[in-house]
């Protein structure tokens, strides 16, 4: 052996044990396995309900799993869902008669089940979800009621809800009729909540003007909440993916994400590159910058670039709004787990106690850290960038 070989292998070992920088989204999909380990939300003395925070956390999962095929994922996946679906395809804590567009999220959870696994108890719990959709109250133009406890109303948030599910299973079941109805979801919202001088889109819309927070001419609520317009942007973005391409509402719906793009963007802070709680009120006394609202403007213009659902132009405001999460919102834990601080808990209108839907209403409401819903959307905004042609990855 020569005299340099022991230095070259000391060079080598120490190359080779110098590991890659661990993704932020492995880092956010092992922090869900640590905090949360029999399902997403755990606390003690919380009983498992099927809920649409789990089903916002287990479509993070998902995509970290498409990425990895870490299989600690899919068995995370897993066994969330078979705490609520036996073998006959019931889902239990589930009740449709309810009506409540929230119920449905999960149900892409057993698309992607049934797909991997063939497994017939998730076609028919699909099934009583798809069920749902077609017995669900309407305005008097077809638009979902977003809850049974909620008549006449359309939220942003039902479109996140229920439409990407509705698409995947009419394309995955061949019910191509029910596209019609998934594009037209998504241009009634638009039509009854978009602000034509902002461009941005109101929480809610009533259409029997019966609500307090309704206004009475348009019906539209009040303000313009952060986390609202995220549902409404990933849900076109998600939807898009199984929308066939020469459906003649495509088109319709590629516009409606481009305008609600541009009034994202416009909104987007120059210096932070995030979003206030209430969008269009920056520097007004109270607002803050949220973080799961930020998370999903990320992940919607991130990959609606990606896929050309929108110019590349939209990728510089993703990676803006990605570095500004990563500076304000992100904690690291000493084991390599993360805390995601900054998530307005809950927002909604109506309801007891009443909810008006003011700016005050808004701010009102708890900031916590680590809640599903910003962990969930955190975990689809990283699993994007690190799949995305993207500079400045974590």
């Amino acid at each position: 052996m020569s005299k340099t070989a022991p230095a070259l292998l000391l060079i080598c070992v120490s190359v080779l044990s110098t590991a890659a920088p661990k993704p932020l989204f492995r880092s956010v999909a092992d922090t869900v396995l640590t905090i949360w380990k029999d399902y997403p939300g755990a606390a003690p003395g919380r009983t498992p309900r099927w809920t649409y925070e789990q089903g916002v956390v287990l479509r993070g999962m998902e995509e970290a799993w498409k990425q990895t095929h870490d299989q600690r994922y899919y068995d995370y996946i897993q066994q969330t869902m078979d705490r609520y679906v036996a073998d006959d395809g019931t889902i239990r804590t589930y009740r449709p008669e309810e009506y409540q567009l929230d119920n449905i999220l999960l149900g892409r959870m057993l698309l992607f089940l049934y797909q991997q696994t063939k497994q017939e108890k998730y076609h028919k719990a699909a099934d009583l979800l798809r069920e749902q959709l077609r017995k669900q109250p309407r305005t008097s133009e077809g638009g979902f009621w977003h809850k049974q406890i909620y008549p006449s109303q359309m939220w942003l948030d039902g479109l996140y809800m229920a439409e990407p599910f509705y698409a995947e299973y009419a394309r995955t079941f061949h019910e191509t009729a029910d596209f019609d109805d998934v594009a037209k979801q998504f241009i009634l919202s638009e039509q009854h909540t978009r602000d034509p001088k902002t461009g941005l889109l109101y929480h809610g819309w009533d259409e029997s003007r019966k609500q307090r927070w309704a206004d009475p001419a348009s019906g539209h609520s009040p303000n313009f909440w952060g986390r609202a317009m995220g549902w409404y942007g990933m849900a076109l973005v998600d939807t898009l993916d199984y929308f066939p391409a020469n459906h003649p509402q495509r088109s319709a719906l590629l516009a409606i994400l481009k305008r609600t793009a541009e009034a994202i963007a416009k909104y987007q802070d120059e210096n932070s590159g995030l979003w206030y709680q209430v969008l269009d009120r920056a520097g007004a006394k109270g607002n803050y910058f949220e973080s799961s609202a930020a998370a999903m403007f990320v992940y919607a213009l991130a990959k609606g670039a990606h896929e050309n659902y929108l110019p590349a132009s939209y990728a510089r405001v993703a990676e803006k709004g990605y570095r500004g999460m990563l500076n304000q919102f992100i904690e690291t834990r000493p084991e390599g787990t993360v805390d995601f601080k900054g998530t307005v808990s809950v927002a909604g209108l109506g309801g007891n106690p009443y909810r008006d839907g003011s700016y005050e209403y808004y701010l009102s409401e708890k900031v916590v850290t680590n809640d599903p819903k910003g962990v969930g959307a955190l975990l689809l905004a990283a699993t994007e960038m690190a799949r995305s042609p993207l500079k400045g990855r974590r």
